[in-house]
């Protein structure tokens, strides 16, 4: 797959304890983006934030959560990125979806 220079970005920020259909919600996406044949996906799970509630999660020793931050960021074109949504609109219940503009600079795979 060729991604063109002009690219979008997709940034999915919930909580690591969202779920659907019984499946971890970021796990559900990245497997639902890698169905529709989207560029790729990564999930970075955040040691301290906070959303809409305020409530603020964090990992420190004392007091673990097991509601971390989690943002799945998606880069691919615009007509593709916009296959997810439908998807998204139903599934991530709680959080926040950005979408900006990206310049992708390379996008290999070793053997290709």
């Amino acid at each position: 797959m060729k991604l063109p220079e002009e690219g979008m970005l997709l940034r999915i920020f919930i909580g690591e304890s969202d779920h659907y259909e019984g499946q971890a919600l970021y796990e559900y996406i990245v497997l639902k983006a890698r169905e529709l044949n989207l560029a790729g996906a990564t999930v970075t799970r955040g040691i301290m934030g906070f959303g809409a509630d305020s409530r603020v999660h964090t990992a420190k020793l004392l007091r673990l959560s097991e509601d971390l931050p989690v943002v799945i960021e998606l880069v691919d074109t615009e007509e593709n990125l916009n296959k997810l949504m439908p998807f998204l609109d139903k599934s991530v219940i709680e959080g926040l979806i950005t979408r900006e503009k990206v310049r992708v600079l390379k996008y290999r795979h070793k053997n290709a």
